[in-house]
């Protein structure tokens, strides 16, 4: 998929457009300021590039996007080579038809003559080095606007990997949400209708939390970027909803900083542990135990959790093991290359994850 702003266009054509002004303007500056006025001179020189602006343009127009870019390497070769005698013919005709070739005044001759005395270094063959240097010229300007086409090419096609990789991330986010919401809700609902007779204020207080985590999961997450604060609110809601189900025979511990910069991060990075965590470390028939624990320091946002390993939760079937820590891996790797750090290390009937971020936390949202 790529998309090509026509705001890129115009950018383009501005540079150019300043680029032939600028050449434009140098020789007839370069005319008035050191030379005699000569407007053959600059008649001369305008006609040569206008020449030279058509084999740059050809070759950046049509031979490299219509062959080049479409894998027809033979063929554009040829077509360039082809063109380079066209445009390399019509300076010598040009030149030689409108400017009559001149012979060199009897002082540059005398000159030439007193540089090599014994005659041992043969006289420049001049039409002939004149047409040697069309062609060096002419191939000079077909490598650069095969460059400059190839150099926007990539930068374009960066941008739309750029496109890819974002539309994956939200892809990956829609994944994401999609799995928390059948089974999470489901259970949700079914501790809370159970509260419903025992304890009607708390049933209530589950309800409007449910309400909120619901209305973070299909709305403020849409916008690929949320504060701190609001990441940190849901997973307050998110572990007081599950906390329903809790039995004394399960250690939870939360410790979450009270003061911290409300920097911007990405949605739901750390809910994936916790739900796993929830999903195969709490038992109601034997000890266990969740430790969640989300630190910041001046350049670092560390988030850590421990649990115990239940094993016959892991028996579930496949559909409710959790939200997949794959997947958050595969969004890390494309919001922090380079910048995180995770470690999942399961020893002894114990299971942690320790997620270092780098990031800019002197960053708030106004």
């Amino acid at each position: 998929m790529k998309k090509i702003k026509l705001s890129d266009n115009r950018l383009v054509i501005a540079l150019h457009v300043m680029a032939w002004i600028i050449i434009l303007v140098i020789p007839g500056y370069l005319d008035n300021t050191f030379g005699e006025g000569n407007k053959e001179f600059l008649i001369h020189m305008y006609i040569n590039l206008s020449i030279y602006g058509v084999l740059f343009y050809l070759n950046y127009l049509w031979l490299v996007p219509k062959l080049l870019f479409r894998s027809k390497k033979a063929r554009y070769f040829l077509s360039a080579f082809i063109l380079l005698l066209v445009i390399c013919t019509t300076m010598w005709y040009a030149n030689e038809g409108l400017f009559k070739f001149k012979q060199p005044s009897p002082e540059m001759i005398k000159q030439f003559e007193n540089m090599n005395p014994d005659h041992m270094m043969k006289k420049a063959p001049i039409r002939q080095f004149k047409l040697v240097d069309y062609f060096y010229t002419s191939l000079l300007i077909l490598g650069f606007s095969l460059g400059l086409k190839l150099l926007e090419k990539v930068s374009r096609d960066e941008k739309a990997r750029k496109e890819l990789e974002k539309e994956k991330l939200n892809s990956e986010l829609a994944f994401l949400k999609n799995q928390i919401s059948p089974h999470f809700f489901f259970n949700t609902l079914n501790n809370i209708y159970s509260l419903i007779n025992i304890d009607t204020a708390n049933a209530r207080e589950s309800v409007l939390k449910l309400s909120k985590l619901m209305r973070y999961l299909l709305y403020e997450s849409e916008k690929g970027s949320t504060r701190l604060s609001e990441e940190i609110a849901f997973l307050n809601h998110y572990i007081d909803l599950m906390r329903l189900r809790l039995t004394s025979k399960v250690d939870l511990t939360v410790s979450f900083p009270d003061n911290y910069p409300d920097i911007t991060i990405p949605p739901l990075l750390f809910v994936a542990f916790i739900e796993n965590a929830f999903k195969h470390g709490i038992s109601n028939r034997e000890q266990s135990y969740i430790h969640i624990k989300l630190e910041i320091d001046e350049k670092r946002l560390l988030f850590n959790i421990r649990n115990s390993v239940i094993k016959s939760s892991m028996a579930i079937d496949g559909r409710y093991s959790g939200i997949g820590l794959e997947n958050v891996k595969k969004r890390l790797n494309l919001l922090f290359p380079d910048k995180y750090r995770l470690a999942i290390v399961e020893k002894d009937g114990d299971y942690s994850v320790k997620l270092e971020l780098e990031m800019d936390l002197n960053q708030e949202i106004v």
